[in-house]
Formats: structure tokens, sequence, C-alpha cells
């Protein structure tokens, strides 16, 4: 019988205070141990200084430090970054990259990536494959070709059957597609999953495939160990635990070596890109300056009718004087980008209604690309609304006027907004829209700098 453990990582977010806990986890493994280590990805997230910085290449250090054997890529890799970007993510990587879905536009895979490698462990063939989620959309505006994952893993099963004793899936897709996956692909043995944040303590098995799942921002890292018999050719048992990583003391050295980063990271961001003559102050529930002006900035940057955003993903404002890089990334660090949505005048009064509510403004928000607390005050540019009272303390939008001219029910109009509100249950007219226009690489800070900068 052969003992094989695979340890796992996955959505780590930039959490840099993870990975000194995870350099002591790691010496503290018994070296006798045929073990490999791998990510799934989301491990970098452009929130952090350091890692808006230095485009992620400090994250790729760390996973050189650490010596991961095997790391696939989440959305926070492939699409907040652009082309160039994720094309030089890993230039200095010493671990393989797996991404057996992702394509240069000719069809051939970066030279960067490979679709899966084989690691002999204690003599058994362990085949480790990558994929990440299918954002087709996204992944072609930024000039990439990806794949169904389900398509590609129905055209690799078979070969690695024949060359591997065992099945490893690396997948940023999330639980529920993991699940399909096993249900689908009895072929695969383990699966060890990502992008949806699932704490699986005790894995989760499908039929016969082991589901497995580490929570995220580096709370804990996931053990799998696996029996082999190879008489048999068979995997006599396959279990699943975690770790957790607060047990654990900050290795010294790593935690000097992320100082380090942290002083280069400030160095950089403290480039001057601007001036203004006047404050800019941001409040999340009273109109204010600063979200009209972002408002006002989408509608020009999508060349829409009117522009919309909500006031929380102002952090803070801006005192007047200089404006530094280190200044909008601290204000503005969601990996969101601007977006052109074409609707109805009717599906604009819905969605106006639902953002004057006093509930959305109170919601609290996680995910879809928001780094900040609350939804806050939406911020209007190039129109108005005419409004009435009503009995439990809200308002009824009576009227909608863009550039004075008032908006029928049927008449179409297009608003420069964020991807966010694509995403998600908060606004339906707007998920619903069949005219969408993603603009990317930009992010929401790259909008305001563009601004600062002029023409």
């Amino acid at each position: 019988m052969q003992q094989i453990r695979i340890l796992h990582t996955n959505d780590i977010h930039s959490h840099f205070d993870a990975y000194p806990k995870l350099a002591t986890f790691l010496k503290e493994q018994a070296p006798e141990l045929a073990t490999a280590l791998v990510d799934i990805g989301d491990n970098m997230d452009r929130f952090h200084p350091i890692t808006e910085a230095t485009g992620g290449k400090a994250n790729t250090r760390l996973f050189n430090k650490l010596q991961y054997d095997f790391v696939t890529f989440g959305n926070n890799e492939g699409i907040t970054l652009d082309y160039q970007g994720l094309s030089e993510l890993y230039e200095e990587a010493e671990f393989s990259v797996l991404a057996a879905n992702l394509f240069e536009q000719d069809g051939y895979y970066p030279h960067w990536v490979k679709p899966y490698e084989i690691k002999e462990m204690n003599g058994v063939k362990v085949a480790f494959l990558g994929i990440t989620v299918f954002y087709q959309h996204f992944y072609s505006l930024l000039g990439w070709k990806i794949e169904d994952p389900y398509t590609i893993l129905k055209k690799y099963l078979p070969l690695l059957k024949e060359d591997a004793d065992i099945i490893v899936v690396l997948s940023h897709l999330g639980i529920s597609d993991d699940e399909e996956l096993a249900r689908r692909f009895p072929d695969i043995d383990i699966i060890l999953g990502g992008h949806t944040h699932h704490v699986l303590p005790d894995g989760r098995l499908v039929g016969d495939t082991l589901i497995c799942g580490a929570g995220k921002y580096g709370q804990y890292i996931g053990q799998v160990d696996l029996t082999y018999d190879k008489e048999e050719r068979s995997l006599v048992e396959a279990t699943a635990k975690l770790h957790k990583l607060e047990l654990f003391e900050p290795d010294k050295e790593c935690v000097e070596l992320i100082k380090g980063m942290q002083r280069s990271a400030e160095q950089t961001l403290h480039k001057k890109i601007g001036s203004i003559e006047q404050p800019l102050p941001v409040q999340w529930f009273s109109p204010s300056v600063f979200p009209d002006f972002l408002a006002a900035r989408l509608r020009e940057w999508c060349q829409a009718d009117i522009g919309m955003v909500n006031s929380g993903v102002l952090l803070d404002g801006l005192e007047k004087g200089d404006v530094t890089l280190e200044m909008l990334h601290r204000i503005c660090p969601h990996p969101i980008n601007p977006c052109r949505v074409t609707l109805t005048g009717e599906e604009l009064r819905e969605v106006a209604q639902q953002a004057l509510h006093p509930e959305m403004e109170q919601l609290r928000v996680k995910g879809l690309g928001f780094r900040g607390e609350v939804m806050g005050k939406m911020a209007f540019s190039g129109v108005r609304f005419d409004k009435e009272p009503i009995s439990d303390g809200t308002v009824q939008i009576t009227a909608i006027y863009v550039q004075d001219r008032l908006l029928k029910s049927t008449d179409t109009v297009t608003v420069g907004t964020i991807d966010m509100f694509t995403f998600g249950r908060m606004y339906p007219s707007i998920i619903r829209a069949k005219e969408k226009k993603f603009f990317l690489p930009e992010l929401l800070r790259d909008v305001l700098a563009h601004s600062f900068l002029g023409d």
C-alpha cells in the first residue's frame, strides 16, 4: 500500500497574513510523506496594495518560497489583469500553472500554461489537471479564448485514465459545478475546489469522487490522504481534513519578507497622477460630491445617456491637492469594471425605484467584486426623477427626464454603471438586459485616474 498526501489552498485573495502561518504549517509536515502542495486560484486580489503594486508577482514569489507544485488561477487572476498582466504573472514561477481550458486566440495554450501534469508519488502516477471558471465573454474581451471545462474534461480524462493511477482536478468552478463534475465524470478521484469559498471539513463524496474545499482567505489548508494498492491498481481509501491556520505561529522569515514587499509597494503607489483644486467628499447615505463626480465620469467613459453608481464604492473622499495611485487604490480597491447597459424607460424606473429604497441603501454587500461595506445611496448623472412620498415612508417615481426629455416607458436609454450590478440579484432588469458592454481591463479607479490626468 502506498501513502500519498496532497495539501491544498484556495481563495486566499491576497490575505498576506496567511502566508507566514502556512510556512510554519508546511515546516511541521512529516518530510517522509510523498506530498504535493497545490492552490486552486484567486490567490491574488488587487484590493491589497502589495498585489496592486506588483501586478500579483509578489503572490507568485510567495508561492515559490512555500514551494508549491501546481497552481491554477481564478477569476481574480484571469480577468482583473489585462492580457499582458496575466501573461507575465507567472514568468518567474517555480511551479506548474495548470489551466486546461484557457487558450490563446489561435487555439494554442499560452507558453506558461499546461493542461495537466503527472507527478510520480511513491511510485504512483498522480495526474493533476486544472480548470478555471468559464467567464467566456470577459476572457474574450481581454484577448483570451476560454473553453467549457466540461468539454475539456471529456477530452482529457480518457488520456489520463490510461497514463495515470489517480486523477486529481484543481477546479476553480465552485461547489455546484464540482458536484456535477463528480456525477458526470466518475473517473475523477479527487476534486480540489474553490471559487465559492466552500468549507468541507471532511470532504464530500459524490459517487466515488471526493470533493474538497478549504474556505477562503487562508483560514484553512486542506489535506487529502490517499492509500493506493499498486498490485490491484486501485485507490483503496481517500480521506480529507482541514487545518486551522490561526493555530500556527507566523514564520518570522516570511513575515519579514512580506514587510519588505509592503515597503516597496508603498513606494510604487505613492506616484502622483494629478491634482484637484476642490475636495471631493463622500457620504454613503446622503447626496455628496464624489459619488456624483464618479457617476458623471462613468457616463462619459461608457458613452451612455446617464451614469449610475452607488456611493458605497467610494470608501473615502479626497482632499484638495495632489492625487496619488495609493489614494485611488485605498478609496476604490474593488476589481469592478465599467459597464454600459441598455434599458427601457420602464426598466430604468424599476431599477431607480429599487435603488432609492432605504433597505437597498443599507444593504451590506459581499462578493461580486465589492470590497467595501455597504451599498449606500445611488448617485445618478444626466437624469432626474419626479417623486412623490407613499405611505410606507418611501417614494414613488412618477416621471423620468433624460436631458430634460420625458422618458416614456417604451423608450430605450443607455446607462453607464458598474459590472457588479449585472451579477447577483440586486437589479433583475439590469441582469436580464440583452445589450451590455463591459469595459475591460479598466477598473473604477482607472476611470478616476483618467479624470484627474485629463485628456
